[in-house]
């Protein structure tokens, strides 16, 4: 430093020069630090909650460091001042992506200098350490290694690793740094140090590695001390068999486990079991023969075999069913590999990770308890029967094995799909001890796959070897429709029409091969052709109710129609206008350390003729994957379905600048029916799953069917949407789940979504309207017509116009009423005076009469005189009518009797008083 030279540094020593590393990691080195974050919610804060985050960090593991394991926020920092630009580099392994790892950078006011594109770390595969670097400007630089885990269900996220973080750009260094136990430097001026080979070992700033006493000592690599050899013991022999001879025998043999760290010469030491045992070889598996040879060979094609037979060609009208039937293993079959790797150490390196056993293939010893021991299947591609070439179903082929493990500790099988050698994802794993069972993958995509199953006893970084008689087995592997396959029977298919040869010829789409003539048939209308059959009329399988088939018969679809009759009354539906995607968020739901989720669903009813218009996406691919653009539907974060899932973290609840999609999966890819009966192909809807409707019309259900077979649904998802008429909630209404279930499901199989809108309401007819007649004016009579309330229809038939009519006004009838009272009055007061005046008549002749009556009895006295004196009374009135009278004719009209004038004279005198 006094003299400001640089000089190299000595050996058993190193130095970057003007940079930093950082490769050790017993312990934190100095300098960095952890801050593990708890997200308030609602559920409380973090001091009343007894499972917070203060115990998660970044823990260091020797040659690398781990992140967290459970759902918190940590972030590993370390600050440095550059005196000029540099960079800072690291190597990782990244395989979870139920984890977000994201590396980035503050200055001194913590604002972040790299864009958003840098700041997300891309997967890595299995196995295999990625790096990562990123350019640093001159200043202070707070570095961020930040990891946040996504606990949705019982599963342990897999942590990340980082190791080897090279910063430079600092001041130029004024010492040397020793190289740390295990590795050495043997030439003044390194910039690094060697790490010291097997059965060695070198203490702090050693310039060599110093050997270990073999027989009774040995060393892992880059140790810093010898370790004593144990006792053998059953852990450290494992048996395999060899290949099958000319005699069709195989021999049992027994082997150490390299490298061998155990002596046979101490007390209670076990001995390697002799080798050498002869047994009969397993027959070939299906679709080779051994041809009296020790080896299988496949069957040439167009024939076929059962594995003890010879290859035979297929008969007239069939072809060979390719594919791969897996299940005796004497030796491992030519596309599969075997293989194993420790993401902290190389003692697996070049070791089997699994040993075929006759009837089954079981995973291997390893180098230690947290190997991860592979086992990989290559298929170049997927190609359906030649018969179905033309057919567009969901499947082109599945893969199916029958499986076993058998654990005292916590181990994991994970069984993983690469599609074109992509990027690998976990398509489904088990933990701890699991009974034989079977498993399918449904292939959906002609594309080259490899699968493979990793099996590792425990999570934990430890070299011991406790739990090596936990192991995974593998009974049986079955790949169906692959592309270079073998046959072990073959299939019906169709001939051509003219019977030139025995060659099968594919059916067009929807055609199915009639057994009698071979020939191809076009499917019913209404029915759709099995993916599984195509030989016979019951291949094709008809549509459920409320569908069609589509034209080429590969799928029923629903045209949103839909026609009920209740009650001696036609319902008709139209959901066209909720064809459209149709999205719902539910929630917030935390997890236990506080995390907010939601769940988010996105629901095509109809569809478009069958193609599914629903898609969820993990938007965090799109952020890490730069190269997803090109082709998305490679990877499995792109979902295309009826109804599909995905979980939403919100930016609130972990700090993130947009809110994160993951965990996308399908619900439903196949269209069942649409009826307003709650049972549908063993899919039933519990009554009090939604409020009862508050009207009388139906609910009608849309009945899906997803083909993704997970562990907790054997037989598929499956998802039913209630369409429910509400006039209230127009246009596309209201999306809900089950209040009981805020997930959309109780079981995490079947799926129920209620949707409320007035397009869910039946189409109008003459029914839903009645007509109110107005008043009569002016001679006119308007009627007009009201839709019934309460309205629970839509469109269809429209009000009719307002009719006007002719009618006879009230003042009219006032008149005629008036006009025949005033008559009827007239006719009672003429009728009245008709009777009293024929009543004086009678009175009259009565009078007469009398008078007549005494005339003749004695005579009367002559009158005194015949005029009336002056003075003197006129005590007699004369009335002399000679005209008939108004109330004669009258009298004459009432009794039709015809009578001669006559002179009436009525006397009144004081005599005729007096008689």
């Amino acid at each position: 430093m006094k003299n400001q030279v640089c000089s190299k540094c000595a050996e058993g020593t190193y130095s970057l020069g003007s940079g930093i590393k950082f490769d050790e990691w017993d312990e934190l080195p100095a300098g960095f630090s952890n801050v593990a974050t708890f997200m308030d919610t609602a559920l409380g804060s973090s001091e009343g909650k007894a499972d917070s985050c203060n115990n998660s960090s970044w823990t260091p593991r020797g040659n690398y460091i781990e992140s967290n394991r459970d759902d918190c926020t940590v972030s590993l920092i370390y600050a440095v001042h550059l005196k000029k630009s540099g960079s800072v580099f690291f190597e990782y392994q990244y395989i979870d992506n139920n984890i977000f790892f994201e590396f980035f950078i503050q200055n001194d006011q913590c604002k972040e200098m790299e864009s958003t594109a840098d700041k997300w770390v891309k997967l890595t595969d299995n196995g295999e350490w990625g790096s990562h670097s990123v350019t640093l400007k001159s200043g202070s630089n707070i570095l961020y290694w930040r990891t946040t885990g996504i606990l949705m269900g019982s599963k342990v996220v897999k942590p990340v690793l980082v190791k080897n973080i090279t910063i430079e750009g600092v001041a130029y260094t004024s010492e040397c740094f020793a190289c740390k136990p295990g590795t050495f430097s043997d030439k003044p001026g390194a910039s690094g140090c060697q790490v010291c080979p097997r059965d060695t070992y070198s203490e702090k700033g050693a310039k060599e590695c110093t050997k270990c006493k073999e027989e009774m000592y040995y060393a892992e690599e880059g140790s810093s001390a010898c370790i004593e050899r144990p006792p053998c013991t059953s852990k450290d022999f494992f048996q395999i068999h060899t290949p099958c001879d000319k005699e069709g025998k195989t021999q049992i043999m027994y082997k150490w486990i390299e490298p061998k760290i155990c002596r046979e010469d101490l007390p209670d030491a076990l001995a390697l079991p002799p080798s050498g045992e002869r047994q009969d070889c397993p027959p070939c598996n299906p679709g080779f023969y051994n041809n009296a040879s020790s080896s299988c060979t496949p069957c040439p094609p167009g024939t076929f075999s059962d594995g003890t037979q010879e290859c035979k060609a297929c008969p007239a009208g069939t072809e060979p069913a390719l594919g791969f039937e897996y299940k005796w293993w004497n030796i491992l079959p030519g596309n599969m590999k075997t293989s194993c790797f420790n993401v902290g150490n190389s003692k697996c390196d070049g070791m089997n990770g699994w040993e075929v056993a006759g009837d089954h293939i079981q995973s291997g010893a390893g180098g230690s308890d947290n190997d991860y021991l592979i086992l990989s299947l290559h298929i170049p591609g997927f190609k359906p029967p030649t018969s179905v070439t033309g057919a567009t179903g969901s499947e082109l082929g599945r893969i199916t094995f029958i499986f076993e493990t058998i654990c005292s500790a916590d181990c994991v099988l994970y069984f993983m799909a690469d599609v074109n050698r992509k990027n690998t994802n976990v398509v489904e794993s088990w933990e701890k001890s699991k009974e034989r069972q079977s498993y399918t993958h449904i292939i959906s995509k002609n594309a080259s796959f490899t699968f493979t199953w990793a099996f590792q006893r425990i999570n934990e970084g430890q070299d011991s070897r406790q739990f090596i008689n936990d192991m995974a087995k593998i009974y049986s592997i079955t790949v169906t429709n692959a592309v270079d396959g073998v046959a072990s029977s073959c299939r019906a298919c169709a001939l051509g029409s003219e019977q030139s040869g025995s060659s099968c010829v594919p059916c067009p789409p929807g055609h199915y091969i009639e057994k009698e003539s071979s020939q191809c048939k076009q499917c019913p209308d209404n029915t759709f052709l099995s993916i599984h059959q195509v030989y016979g009329r019951e291949a094709c399988i008809p549509c459920g109710p409320g569908s069609k088939s589509t034209k080429d018969h590969s799928a029923c679809f629903s045209d949103c129609l839909l026609s009920y009759v209740k009650d001696n009354q036609s319902l008709n539906y139209n959901f066209s206008n909720l064809s459209q995607v149709g999205s719902l968020m539910s929630g917030p739901s935390f997890t236990s350390r506080g995390t907010k989720f939601f769940h988010f669903f996105n629901i095509s009813l109809c569809g478009n003729e069958g193609k599914k218009m629903a898609i969820c996406t993990d938007n965090i691919t799109d952020v890490t994957l730069k190269d997803m653009v090109a082709e998305s539907e490679d990877f499995s974060n792109f979902v295309g379905a009826f109804v599909c899932q995905s979980t939403i973290i919100p930016s609130d609840s972990k700090g993130f600048r947009t809110a994160l999609a993951l965990q996308s999966n399908s619900l439903a890819d196949r269209f069942l029916g649409a009826t307003v009966e709650t049972v549908l192909e063993n899919i039933s809807i519990k009554a009090d799953i939604f409020p009862p409707s508050p009207s009388k019309i139906p609910d009608v259900h849309f009945f899906y069917k997803s083909s993704t077979v997970t562990t907790s649904c054997e037989n598929g998802r499956a998802t039913v949407v209630t369409m429910r008429c509400n006039p209230h909630k127009p246009d596309q209404g209201e999306l809900s789940v089950p209040s009981s279930c805020p997930a959309g499901t109780c079981d995490g199989c079947t799926f129920y979504f209620l949707w409320e809108s007035a397009e869910a309401c039946p189409l109008c007819t003459e029914q839903d309207y009645h007509e109110i007649e107005g008043a009569c004016k002016k001679g006119f009579q308007e009627t007009l017509y009201v839709w019934n309330e309460p309205k629970h229809c839509i469109k269809g038939v429209s009000l009719p116009e307002k009719r006007t009519s002719t009618c006879e006004t009230v003042d009219f009838w006032l008149k005629v009423g008036a006009g025949v009272g005033a008559f009827t009055a007239v006719l009672l007061i003429a009728l009245t005076c008709y009777f009293w005046k024929k009543n004086q008549k009678l009175e009259y002749k009565y009078s007469k009469l009398v008078m007549t009556t005494n005339s003749k009895e004695c005579e009367l006295p002559a009158a005194d005189s015949c005029a009336i004196m002056e003075g003197e009374d006129n005590e007699e009135e004369i009335v002399y009518s000679n005209k008939q009278s108004l109330l004669g004719k009258l009298k004459s009209l009432a009794t039709k009797e015809k009578e001669d004038n006559f002179e009436s004279v009525q006397l009144k005198s004081s005599r005729s008083q007096n008689i």
